[in-house]
């Protein structure tokens, strides 16, 4: 496995993915967004993996302008608005390889190999 955990230190969810693979045994790369976001080729290859850019999307984002301008842009210029603005990408995101979650959800990254 080549698990990639895309998060900030103060998310609580971001904490708890670590904390998973950590108790596992399973080596992971954590990325601080505040420190370095997402390349465009990994923002393309997590929104392949979660089924688009809608699931990345923090509905609850604290960046209500980032969020509403996000939600009315034109689908096209989409990618390159969320790849401005990291903060509106919900966390944390975890990557295996082609595979990718978006959030704290271990029921899917137990079937993993």
């Amino acid at each position: 496995m080549n698990i990639q955990i895309f998060g900030t230190k103060k998310s609580f969810d971001s904490k708890k993915a670590e904390r998973y693979f950590k108790e596992r045994g399973i080596k992971y790369q954590f990325i601080d967004m505040k420190e370095k976001g997402m390349s465009k080729g990994e923002l393309q290859s997590v929104c392949q993996a979660v089924g688009g850019l809608e699931s990345l999307v923090d509905k609850e984002c604290k960046d209500k302008d980032a969020l509403a301008l996000i939600k009315y842009i034109a689908e096209e210029d989409r990618m390159e608005k969320i790849l401005e603005n990291q903060k509106v990408i919900k966390l944390p995101v975890v990557r295996n390889g082609k595979q990718a979650t978006v959030g704290y959800v271990p029921d899917i990254w137990k079937n993993w190999k």
